[in-house]
């Protein structure tokens, strides 16, 4: 009693601090209650639902006019509790269109002139009429003469459509290379829009920097190219013996059993007639996909093909595969991609969530960078080893977040790119004993020595932005500092400083599982994390994704019980911004013995002042707050305070 009481003077002697405790553990926040819907655990609730969409696509590719002309065969069931009097279809081609919404940002080319949609029909209780239709920017109503019934009402639309593919488009595209032109095809075909409990019909245009939110269903797709030309498409190819020759198809079974890259077509044999069962015409390949939420394509004469075998958990096995020019080859470039894609999603698979689909593949071609179920398009002219390894797993890692975890990315490109991007990190530091490691995605140090400490100057900056933001209202400069970095770097330090890695793993595997082929928000993932966890983190997910308050934990004090060390110290610690975290205090006395003491939050719960009793045994030679700078702290220079500071009591 007369340790405490001889010294609680000097706690009214701190300098106020600029903290308000009641904002950073604000009773208000995520208060609602859960729904029947969506539960307050962040579960699904009981009467969760969402609708469905089952695609029958087809396509053909007009090499002379860069045209593709194709047909979507959409059958819709509406298992919402409401009738839909309309539909809403995304058309997203016409971001190319110019006068797009998306145009006037000022990077979107406007050559291509969108989509021309020919016809829309629908077929509705054993009718099939002449759909009225009104095409708005990137959107597509239509007008139903009978509303889709609840809780499993069934309607199909048919869409007849083409459109040009330009080279300077992005998320599609088409290059020349050396042995012929290279398609990259993405958001190819008039697709549902999402209508969930959330919003109902989810509308928001595509403006280029928001992405997609897609309801799950089954895909039939073919797409008929020049017999000359080689098709990856996602999910499993259905007819080989008609598209590939015997000593192709022998290859890929072989490839499905061996862990070493195998390839399906060599280098010296891109191109040759034997590489194709016929030589002019066209021919239709046909794929199928089940349970995913898109489907993309690529395809070109000139690809060699290589593939081997990623194995998964409790025996089973996908296959991995790689497409690319000649150009592209080389052991910096993408000889390796097919070794980095089956690393990808073994590590991914094994620390996470099973991989969802039976194929992957990486597409070496013109767009740089971009992400679809079962297919990612990476850059054909990457020639750096740890590029390649970085783009090839970020991409595939995308089919954790958003592809199996539905998220609704055109409004929180956070939940996936964020996301995708913390799993990254941890697959990069086990890839050949740290062979690219470390990879913290930041931007004032690229080698990512010191993450939370790198991002301080863009918390501080003067055009700093909430996470919680659209994609496509946020400044361009800020996308990825906020989506990737400041989103990844936030689950980093829950992991390794708050929650600890078996507490952490446990709750993101079971938001992983809850929300599998699901549609979550970003309330469905911080109560999951919480619930799970078995910890209140309000204060967390509002600092880190709501707010752009910053972190100043300081030593302001050190002082000795009666003036003599040996009887313990008083060391007091001031949190001077509005952002809290648990503290963690390194001491080191003058015998030579060093403590630190684990701090939790809770300690800023009555204010910006807290008074440590630490068991001294002799005069304190130094106090350093984050000893091991694991939090982006804004001004490290008042976290070390020496004994060269005059010790009041001393």
């Amino acid at each position: 009693m007369i340790f405490i009481f001889g010294l609680a003077g000097q706690v009214q002697a701190q300098p106020a601090s600029n903290y308000d405790q009641h904002k950073a553990f604000d009773p208000t926040f995520m208060s609602e209650p859960g729904t029947a819907f969506r539960g307050g655990s962040g579960a699904p609730g009981p009467l969760y639902w969402q609708n469905r969409a089952d695609y029958n696509l087809a396509a053909t590719l007009d090499t002379t006019q860069h045209l593709i002309s194709g047909n979507s065969e959409i059958h819709y069931t509406n298992n919402s509790p409401d009738a839909l009097h309309y539909l809403w279809l995304q058309v997203e081609l016409n971001l190319f269109k110019k006068g797009s919404r998306g145009s006037y940002s000022g990077n979107v080319p406007t050559t291509a002139g969108g989509i021309d949609i020919q016809s829309v029909e629908v077929t509705q209780n054993g009718k099939t009429y002449a759909a009225d239709h009104v095409i708005t920017d990137t959107r597509m109503q239509v007008r139903l003469q009978q509303p889709v019934k609840p809780d499993g009402g069934k309607i199909t639309v048919t869409v007849k459509y083409a459109f040009h593919i330009t080279k300077n488009q992005f998320r599609l595209a088409m290059m020349d290379s050396k042995n012929g032109a290279i398609y990259d095809v993405a958001q190819w075909y008039p697709r549902m829009c999402v209508y969930d409990d959330v919003r109902g019909w989810n509308t928001l245009p595509y403006q280029g920097a928001g992405e997609f939110y897609c309801d799950y269903g089954d895909f039939d797709y073919k797409v008929t190219v020049p017999a000359n030309m080689i098709v990856a498409g996602a999910g499993v190819l259905q007819n080989p013996e008609e598209v590939l020759t015997k000593t192709e198809i022998k290859r890929l079974d072989k490839a499905r059993q061996n862990d070493e890259t195998t390839y399906i077509i060599k280098p010296e044999e891109v191109g040759k007639p034997e590489t194709r069962p016929i030589q002019e015409g066209m021919l239709t390949w046909h794929f199928k996909m089940e349970n995913s939420r898109d489907v993309s394509w690529a395809a070109s004469k000139a690809f060699i093909w290589d593939a081997a075998k990623a194995n998964l958990p409790e025996g089973k096995t996908v296959l991995a595969m790689s497409v690319y020019p000649e150009e592209s080859m080389g052991e910096n470039a993408w000889s390796r991609s097919t070794e980095y894609l089956k690393h990808s999603i073994e590590t991914f698979s094994a620390d996470w969530y099973p991989y969802p689909y039976p194929v992957a593949t990486n597409v070496g071609g013109p767009v740089g960078g971009m992400e679809y179920p079962g297919i990612i398009f990476c850059h054909w002219s990457i020639n750096k080893p740890k590029v390649m390894y970085f783009v090839t797993a970020h991409e595939i890692g995308h089919n954790w977040f958003p592809m199996l975890v539905g998220s609704d990315e055109r409004r929180y490109g956070f939940m996936d790119e964020g996301l995708n991007t913390f799993i990254d990190i941890y697959a990069h530091e086990k890839f050949n004993h740290g062979e690219f490691g470390p990879k913290r995605d930041g931007e004032f140090d690229p080698e990512g020595k010191n993450p939370a400490r790198d991002i301080v100057p863009f918390m501080t900056g003067n055009n700093t932005e909430a996470i919680m933001n659209y994609s496509d209202v946020m400044l361009q400069k800020n996308g990825h500092m906020l989506n990737y970095y400041k989103t990844s770097l936030g689950l980093v330090i829950l992991r390794e400083y708050i929650l600890g890695h078996d507490r952490f793993d446990y709750a993101f595997r079971t938001y992983i599982d809850r929300w599998a082929y699901k549609h979550p928000t970003p309330e469905d993932f911080f109560r999951t994390m919480n619930d799970a966890a078995g910890e209140d983190l309000g204060w967390f997910w509002n600092e880190w994704f709501y707010q752009t308050w910053t972190l100043d934990q300081a030593v302001t004090g050190v002082h000795y019980a009666n003036g003599q060390p040996e009887k313990g110290s008083l060391i007091t610690l001031t949190n001077n911004n509005q952002m809290v975290m648990p503290t963690t205090v390194k001491v080191v006395e003058s015998n030579g013995k060093t403590g630190e003491v684990k701090l939790p939050v809770e300690i800023w719960q009555r204010g910006g002042t807290y008074l440590l009793k630490y068991a001294s045994t002799s005069s304190i030679d130094s106090v350093i707050v984050d000893p091991n700078k694991q939090l982006p702290d804004v001004n490290p220079k008042n976290n070390v305070w020496t004994n060269d500071t005059k010790l009041s009591g001393k």
